[in-house]
């Protein structure tokens, strides 16, 4: 009969085989079971491991120990605790030999001691005993109405029935089902309101700690007659009490694969605000495992995101690396678009505890999809990440993707991402290996920003450089640096002009500290130049310029669940500067502005797109294209002449209407087409505006047209009329000139000859 049970029950062989370590045992116990804490051999993890007792083999208790056991290994249900593992030995005390069943569960605690942790009072407390009471109600009503279990012989004296304890069979058996266990769950709702042990079964009268909501269930439990005992699954339909903020929130989670996206959407929107509401250890310890579920398997949306993380950042360091982070990794896989915005606005909150490895082999490759994205609002998200990422990623990532995607974004589209770009490169240039910096950082803050269009681009591209001096030498900062700072000293922006001034002079500054130590000996001018001026004025990390795309992000991704901040800082230095910056925001630009004519430098071979910047055109270099780093070059500067055409160009055309004759007795009209003369001294404005100093044509104009008059060619312009009817001829004719000489010859023409008649021509 022991085998047989053995081999029910779990494998034999002794407490050496089971495979859980027993631990603390806990203060209370129920029923004579004694429960311990205790954790897995294999991995650690925590469980509850319950040990029964008999006095020899034919103890009727023990037979009951053994029923449960079995029962509970084939029993599931989420109210009932979920069965790991059994097995039974035996022990030899005073030469008798005892039975021991021990019983393995998922971990729990006695309920006094969890009252007593969590401390709860008013309505947090209610709505923590009202879900609680829901769980048991429901386990209940399942072995009850579906299993149509009961057992007594566990049950103390003082919590059983009025027939019970008489041991009236007669009326158990024509009792309903739930009869036995209605009158315990009745029980215990008043140990739980009382805060105290039941004594004796009068002491359940005493009803002044039950709500008013539960009491009238409550005496409903506890009636005298077992066929009036409310079943328990009526108490969780009629109760009031068991409708309130927390048990619908659980029980939401625990169906929403049953709703549909409208109610989704609409409870996690409010779940952030209503979680605050809640008590805490619920909502961290039931609420947050089912959130992350539900997005893992897909049942929850982006908007459960927001939620997650929230709740995330109630908990500890380790406990959200252990809760939340698992899932957050996860997410980064998703090819939903506004999860993975919300991911990427919400990076500062969990990117910290983010491993240099899952960074570099598992997340990386997943943002990086969002440096290509069709919306300028998840590329420029995509961009800030990488101020967090970046320190994290390997040498190779950052030099075989991270800066190729960088060097994109330096002539994407968007202004602000341009300039977010070139701030980005300043504020990681110190991870960068020194080759890589040689050739990048000049050829993307001179050649790419400080030409750029946008005014806080160029503004971006001066604070980049001096935020990055230590790593120029001095002939670095003499031939590739300061030719283009000089330049934007006349920019047309305030702004431009007075940080170009504050670079310049500090670079100049920097080369005559270096030579004047090169002149005296010094060992330490071997070092780059401007390495004293950065660590006398560290400038710290510079600011994003934020804003430009706050207005489109509606039409860039509707879907998008939070707002980004439309700011008004750009790349200030934290610790030196102390101008206030500009916003960017309403900061535009008329047109590109190529603002220096100079001829090329040398500077380092480069396979990442921005090596020799200056010196090719767009799209021109095959070797770029092998790896990703071709067409991201600036074009050289038009000649003076070209870009004033290409000015003129933009402006509006207007024509002229071709002059009508009216009377045959009106001479014909002298036309003359527009002027592309020469560029005179001075000259009046025309009617549209534009004088011959404005033209953007003067430059390679042809002479101004002759006044003079010269004749017709008769053959040339005798029309075909002449064969429908004579010819009308004027009073007087007038002498027409186009482009002030004629077609053929020199010297002043002959008058013009009516008629049919020949026209005498001298030969040269």
């Amino acid at each position: 009969m022991l085998k047989f049970l053995k081999g029910v029950v779990g494998s034999g062989g002794g407490i050496k085989d089971l495979p859980y370590n027993i631990g603390e045992p806990y203060s209370t116990a129920w029923g004579g079971w004694a429960h311990f804490r205790g954790t897995s051999k294999d991995d650690n993890s925590p469980v509850s491991i319950f040990s029964y007792t008999g006095s020899n083999a034919q103890d009727a208790r023990l037979a009951a120990a053994r029923n449960g056991a079995k029962r509970l290994r084939v029993v599931r249900h989420p109210n009932v605790l979920a069965f790991l593992h059994s097995t039974e030995v035996e022990n030899i005390d005073g030469g008798v030999a005892k039975p021991t069943i021990y019983l393995v569960t998922e971990p729990v605690m006695p309920l006094s001691e969890k009252i007593q942790e969590l401390d709860l009072q008013g309505t947090q407390r209610n709505e923590y005993y009202a879900w609680g009471l829901n769980q048991i109600a429901r386990a209940v009503s399942f072995l009850n109405n579906d299993c149509k279990l009961q057992y007594d012989w566990l049950v103390g004296t003082q919590f059983k029935s009025l027939e019970l304890a008489k041991s009236d069979w007669t009326t158990i058996r024509k009792s309903p089902p739930w009869a036995l266990d209605s009158w315990g769950l009745g029980c215990l709702i008043y140990e739980l309101f009382s805060s105290a042990k039941l004594a004796k079964t009068e002491d359940l009268r005493n009803t002044s700690q039950i709500p008013k909501t539960l009491l009238p269930d409550y005496q409903k439990l506890l009636a005298s007659a077992p066929v009036k005992r409310l079943n328990s699954a009526k108490l969780l339909e009629n109760s009031e009490f068991f409708h309130n903020k927390l048990v619908e929130t659980i029980q939401f989670m625990e169906i929403l694969n049953l709703k549909d996206s409208v109610e989704k959407d609409v409870f996690f929107r409010k779940l952030p605000t209503l979680a605050e509401q809640l008590p805490r250890p619920i909502v961290t310890k039931k609420l947050l495992p089912l959130l992350s579920s539900a997005l893992e398997f897909g049942s929850a949306a982006a908007p459960a995101l927001n939620p997650l993380l929230k709740i995330g950042s109630w908990l500890s360091q380790d406990e959200f690396n252990v809760k939340v982070l698992p899932t957050v990794i996860k997410l980064f896989a998703s090819t939903d678009r506004a999860i993975r915005v919300g991911l990427l606005q919400h990076i500062d909150s969990f990117g910290a505890g983010l491993s240099t490895q899952v960074v570099d082999e598992q997340i990386f490759s997943h943002i990086a999809t969002g440096f290509a994205d069709t919306s300028a609002f998840l590329r420029e998200l995509t961009l800030k990440s990488m101020l967090l990422l970046a320190p994290k990623l390997s040498q190779r990532t950052i030099t075989g993707s991270l800066l190729k995607h960088l060097s994109k974004l330096q002539v994407d589209e968007e202004p602000a991402i341009r300039t977010n770009t070139t701030i980005l490169l300043g504020n990681i240039a110190s991870h960068l290996n020194d080759a890589t910096r040689k050739r990048v950082l000049i050829n993307a803050f001179t050649v790419r920003a400080l030409r750029d269009g946008f005014a806080p681009a160029r503004v971006a591209g001066i604070m980049a450089l001096m935020a990055t001096a230590e790593y120029y030498d001095a002939t670095e900062i003499a031939t590739r640096i300061l030719p283009h700072l000089v330049v934007l000293t006349v920019d047309s922006d305030s702004d431009v002009r007075t940080r170009a001034f504050q670079a310049t002079e500090q670079f100049v500054q920097s080369l005559k500290d270096y030579y004047s130590k090169l002149q005296s000996g010094d060992p330490t001018a071997v070092a780059a130049p401007a390495a004293n001026v950065a660590s006398a004025g560290s400038l710290g990390l510079l600011g994003w310029a934020v804003g430009s795309l706050a207005s489109k992000k509606s039409n860039d991704l509707s879907s998008a669940p939070a707002e980004i901040t439309s700011g008004s800082t750009i790349m200030t230095a934290s610790a030196s500067q102390t101008a206030a910056p500009p916003s960017i925001a309403t900061h535009t630009s008329a047109q590109p502005r190529f603002h220096v004519d100079e001829p090329a430098t040398a500077s380092p071979t480069s396979n990442d797109g921005w090596g020799d910047a200056q010196d090719q055109a767009f799209g021109n270099d095959d070797e770029d294209e092998k790896d990703g780093w071709g067409d991201m070059d600036l074009p050289a500067e038009p000649a003076l002449a070209l870009s004033r055409i290409r000015a003129a160009q933009q402006k509006p055309v207007t024509t002229q209407p071709k002059p009508v004759a009216t009377s045959t007795s009106s001479p014909v009209k002298h036309i003359s087409r527009p002027a592309i003369g020469r560029v005179k001294e001075s000259s009046p404005k025309s009617s549209d505006g534009w004088g011959d100093d404005d033209d953007p044509w003067a430059a390679i104009a042809a002479p101004a047209p002759s006044t003079t008059a010269r004749p017709l060619n008769p053959t040339a312009s005798r029309p075909s009329s002449l064969a429908n009817g004579p010819r009308r001829q004027p009073q007087q004719a007038q002498h027409v000139s186009i482009d002030g000489a004629s077609s053929r010859g020199r010297g002043r023409a002959a008058p013009m000859k009516l008629g049919a008649s020949r026209i005498q021509r001298t030969s040269d």
